[in-house]
C-alpha cells in the first residue's frame, strides 16, 4: 500500500514527507494506522548528527494508532483495537525480559538497525530504497508496519493524542524517578531540565513522595509548568540550583538528581554531581553525543560521600506492566498528560515541530494525523 511518513535522508537536512511503499505484515508483526506521535528529542539527535542512524530513515518511535491488519501469529492484538508503541520492545524470553527488565531487551542491540525484527528486512520503501524505521517503530507515517513486541493494546475510549507520549517521554522521565532514581517518601530530587523526560520526572517524584522537587530549566515558562506538576522550588541554571539546594536543605543537597536535559554535556558533571547529597543518586537519562567520552567529575567526591553515578533507559520500566499503569494514573488524574502536551502539528509541519522545540517554546509537540 502506499502512504506517507517524514523520512530522514541525511544529518544536518529537515524532514522530508515521501509517499513510501508498505508491505503487508508477516508472521508477527502488526499494521497500524497512526493517529498521534510526539516529537521527541531523540531523532533531533539524528538531525544534528549527534547519534549515527541508518539512511532514509522514518523517524517516529512515539506514537499511537489502531490496528488494520495483523500477520499470522499475533495473539495480544486484533484488527479494530486500539494500540500504544513501546518504544524499545520486549521479546519476553532473553534473560532481562525474564526478570521484569523488558528495558534492557536483547532485541534492543537491534534498534538503530532499523529493520524487522522478523527477518532483518524492511516492510517499507521510499521509491527503490529500503527505509530504517526509527526504533523499529517508524511512527512518523500515516501507516506503519512493527513488530508485535513493540505494541500495546490500550482503553478505546483513552484520546491517542494523549496516549502516545505514554510510548516513550512519560515512562522515561517518569521511571527515572521511580525506578531508576529509586525516589522515596521525604526525598530532595532535583532534576534538570523540563522537557517531556523532565516534566514527567517531576510527578514522578511527586507520586513516590518527595518532600522537595527542585526544577532547573533556563526556560522561564517551563519552571512555572514544573510548578504546576508537583515541583516545589525553580532554578535557572545548574549554578543557580546548587545555592538553591544548599540554602534549603541545610547543606545536606538532593537524594535524587534526574538528568533530562536535550542535550547532554560532559562538563557539567562535576557542578551535577555537587548537587547530590551523602549516598545521593545522579541518574543519567538523556542522551549525550555518541563522540562524547570526557566527563569531568571529582572520584574523590564520588568515594568519600558514595555517591552513586548510574545510567537509564527507558526509565527501568516494564512496559507491559507500566505502560498500562501510567495510563490508569492518567484516567484517575493523579498523572497528568495534558498540560505536558503544549503544541499539535500536521504531519506536513513536522519541521516547524522541532523548530518550536529548539526554540523552547514545547513541553511535547505531538504530530496528529486526523
Amino acid at each position: 500500500m502506499e502512504t506517507q511518513a517524514a523520512v530522514l535522508w541525511e544529518a544536518k537536512s529537515a524532514w522530508k514527507i515521501e509517499t513510501i511503499e508498505l508491505d503487508p505484515p508477516k508472521e508477527t508483526e502488526v499494521l497500524v494506522r497512526m493517529v498521534a506521535a510526539g516529537l521527541c528529542h531523540s531523532e533531533e539527535h539524528h538531525v544534528t548528527g549527534d547519534v549515527p542512524f541508518t539512511a532514509p530513515l522514518i523517524g517516529g518511535h512515539e506514537g499511537a494508532g489502531v490496528v488494520e491488519a495483523v500477520g499470522p501469529g499475533v495473539t495480544s492484538v486484533q484488527e479494530g483495537d486500539h494500540v500504544v508503541f513501546s518504544s524499545i520492545p520486549s521479546c519476553g524470553k532473553c534473560p532481562s525480559c525474564a526478570v521484569g527488565q523488558h528495558n534492557l531487551c536483547d532485541v534492543v542491540q537491534l534498534l538503530m538497525e532499523g529493520r524487522q525484527l522478523l527477518d532483518r528486512t524492511s516492510r517499507h520503501h521510499v521509491g527503490d530504497v529500503d527505509a530504517a524505521i526509527a526504533c523499529l517503530i517508524g511512527a512518523y507515517a500515516r501507516h506503519t508496519v512493527a513488530s508485535e513486541m513493540s505494541i500495546i493494546k490500550v482503553d478505546e475510549h483513552l484520546p491517542l493524542d494523549r496516549v502516545c507520549i505514554v510510548g516513550c517521554g512519560v515512562p522515561t522521565g517518569w521511571g527515572s524517578a521511580v525506578y531508576t532514581g529509586g525516589v522515596g517518601v521525604g526525598d530532595d530530587v532535583a532534576v534538570v531540565g523540563i522537557g517531556g523526560l523532565g516534566a514527567s520526572a517531576v510527578q514522578g517524584a511527586r507520586m513516590a513522595g518527595a518532600r522537595r522537587i527542585f526544577a532547573v530549566d533556563p526556560v522561564p515558562w517551563k519552571r512555572d509548568r514544573a510548578l504546576d506538576l508537583g515541583a516545589t522550588h525553580t532554578a535557572s541554571s545548574v549554578e543557580d540550583a546548587f545555592d538553591l539546594v544548599r540554602e534549603v536543605t541545610w547543606g545536606r543537597m538532593c537524594n535524587q538528581v534526574i538528568l533530562t536535559m536535550s542535550v547532554g554535556r560532559g562538563e557539567l558533571m562535576a557542578s551535577i554531581m555537587a548537587l547530590a547529597a551523602k549516598r545521593g543518586r545522579v541518574v543519567v537519562t538523556n542522551i549525550h553525543p555518541s563522540a562524547e567520552t570526557d566527563v569531568r567529575m571529582s572520584l574523590l567526591d564520588l568515594a568519600t560521600m558514595e555517591k552513586q553515578l548510574v545510567g537509564s533507559i527507558f526509565g527501568s520500566v516494564n512496559s507491559r506492566r507500566d505502560i498500562p499503569r501510567l495510563l490508569q494514573y492518567y484516567q484517575e488524574g493523579a498523572l497528568d498528560l495534558d498540560s505536558l502536551i503544549t503544541r499539535t502539528y500536521r504531519l506536513e509541519e513536522i519541521n516547524q515541530g522541532y523548530q518550536d522545540m529548539r526554540d523552547g517554546k514545547n513541553i511535547r509537540g505531538v504530530l496528529r494525523f486526523e
